[in-house]
């Protein structure tokens, strides 16, 4: 249990909340959400002890123990990969320290012998002779594999690193959890994993994260950073979301009666009832939304961005046709192999693998940007691409600032620029920053502005996601469901595959898995199961 108390936070002037009391009890997770700046990590900071609030108090249960997803990946590099993982339980590390210290003494004297037999009595109470087995378990089911579980951290990749960190933050069931982008870095095969392990614990799991449906895979409360406030609610982000657009609608819609606005809630309430009654945590979250007073529903000052992609060109008959197109990496690694497909007319397609490196390497070919191995690829006639590559580093490799950057890619005067970062949510005074200053998340709204210019007819995405906030990502795949051309994209994001793929093609070294379904229908099929466990091994 973590109880925050009249909670007040500020950086100068700046005030980011105040009067903040919340009681987070065991067996919830709440997801934590806000626009970016708002303060969602800097909550988790305040309730880990990283940072000092400005007022207020906050106080686990007695004798709880806190854990926390650490950030630096290279803080353990020269700790074995099982110690690092072991080091998240505080207590039982600190114990085998000193019970190593005590039993490598060439003599022990009595007193020696009286704390070993304490130490030991307590290494029991804390299940210590399982945990190095407990250990490899959590291991083994983020994806590292067994040969890793002794090697040293820097011999491990950045993606690893990440796995090994949760791994850290989970062991020894800590009392209370703090996952900040606990999703970031991790496959979907991972993140599947960590959904079902969550939806099973009985601690205290506070998240921040921006993949929508692992929030609302396990969250049973979302709390909300808005208005200068800290409010919890009943139910996940979809429920938020979906609950404060129709307030929204309402509020924009003066001339709706105070009673039909709240029958129009009240049915909202009892259909997301009856959809939740289907998830893993329905009972608990069930009851909290029979408790929900519609009162607290209330629009967000979110802002969403205005990402609408238009065709200039209706496209022909004759799409993409790929042949037998194979990619591999200097060191040998063959990342596909064999790959041949025709995509067919607005079609929406989603790429996969094991490894990402290769529908990267799909995407770079298919631009133009790199040679195939072996095979050929035709674009038909009347298509026209836009391209959002994974690394866009090089387009902001200058020192043109924002109007003059975007001015490259298409015609239009000043105005039109500054409309079209505009609906990017770029201020009238941020326009003029220089493109290379810019963070991840305005560069990726740099490029998709970029795209928008194109009036392509076939899109192409590389995790599209990355470095968006919740309101771009919401903005980025409504757009793509509605838009009538084709698209070709990868993504680690479940819930903008499920909505806007129809059709899966898999990458494996052996060939392709392509198959006419959603996503949830694809990882959940058996026979396709099997099929990858051949196609990758």
């Amino acid at each position: 249990m973590i109880t925050v108390t009249n909670l007040a936070i500020q950086f100068g002037k700046r005030v980011l909340y105040k009067d903040v009391n919340l009681k987070f009890t065991p067996g919830n997770i709440y997801g934590i959400i806000g626009a970016n700046g708002a303060g969602k990590s800097t909550l988790l900071r305040a309730i880990s002890g990283e940072l000092e609030a400005n007022k207020g108090t906050i106080e686990l249960g007695p004798g709880e123990r806190l854990s926390v997803l650490e950030q630096d990946h290279f803080k353990y590099d020269d700790c074995t990969v099982m110690n690092t993982v072991l080091m998240g339980h505080t207590p039982l590390w600190e114990n085998m320290q000193e019970r190593d210290a005590l039993y490598s003494k060439p003599e022990m004297t009595e007193e020696d012998g009286v704390r070993a037999a304490e130490l030991e009595e307590k290494f029991a109470e804390m299940d210590g002779w399982n945990a190095e087995s407990d250990a490899a378990q959590l291991l083994s089911g983020l994806g590292i594999k067994e040969a890793s579980h002794y090697s040293m951290m820097s011999e491990l990749s950045n993606n690893e690193k990440v796995r090994v960190m949760m791994a850290k933050a989970l062991f020894g069931n800590p009392d209370n959890l703090l996952l900040d982008e606990p999703t970031n870095d991790l496959d979907l095969d991972t993140v599947q994993w960590l959904e079902e392990y969550l939806s099973n614990v009985e601690q205290t799991v506070l998240v921040v994260s921006h993949d929508r449906h692992f929030l609302d895979a396990v969250s049973t409360q979302t709390v909300d950073i808005d208005f200068g406030k800290v409010t919890m609610f009943a139910g996940n982000y979809s429920f938020w979301y979906e609950s404060s657009q129709l307030a929204l609608r309402q509020a924009q819609n003066q001339k709706a009666k105070a009673e039909e606005k709240r029958k129009e809630l009240e049915e909202f309430i009892r259909r997301f009832s009856a959809n939740v009654a289907k998830s893993k945590q329905t009972t608990s979250r069930k009851k909290m939304l029979e408790k929900l007073n519609v009162e607290e529903i209330q629009p967000s000052t979110r802002k969403y961005p205005g990402i609408i992609f238009q065709m200039e060109r209706e496209p022909g008959n004759q799409i993409l046709e790929v042949e037998g197109l194979k990619a591999v990496e200097e060191d040998g690694t063959v990342l596909f192999d064999n790959v041949s497909f025709n995509i067919e007319k607005g079609q929406k397609t989603v790429f996969l693998s094991h490894n990402p490196k290769a529908m990267t390497a799909l995407f770079e070919i298919i631009n133009g940007n790199r040679k195939p191995d072996a095979g050929t690829y035709k674009w038909g006639v009347t298509i026209t691409t836009a391209y959002l590559p994974l690394d866009n580093t090089a387009f902001f490799d200058t020192d043109l600032n924002l109007v003059d950057w975007l001015s490259q890619y298409g015609p239009g005067n000043e105005v039109a620029m500054k409309g079209f970062l505009g609906r990017m949510l770029f201020k009238q005074e941020e326009v003029e920053k220089k493109a290379r200053v810019l963070s991840g998340g305005e560069k990726m709204r740099c490029m998709i502005a970029r795209m928008q210019l194109k009036n392509a007819n076939c899109l192409i995405l590389d995790t599209p996601t990355n470095h968006l906030d919740l309101e771009s990502i919401q903005a980025f795949n409504n757009n793509l469901i509605s838009f009538k051309g084709n698209i070709l994209f990868a993504s680690h994001d479940h819930e903008f595959i499920n909505t806007v793929a129809d059709r899966i093609i898999e990458l494996t070294p052996k060939g392709t898995i392509d198959k006419l379904m959603t996503y949830d229908d694809y990882i959940y099929d058996e026979a396709i199961k099997a099929q990858k466990e051949q196609m990758y091994n």
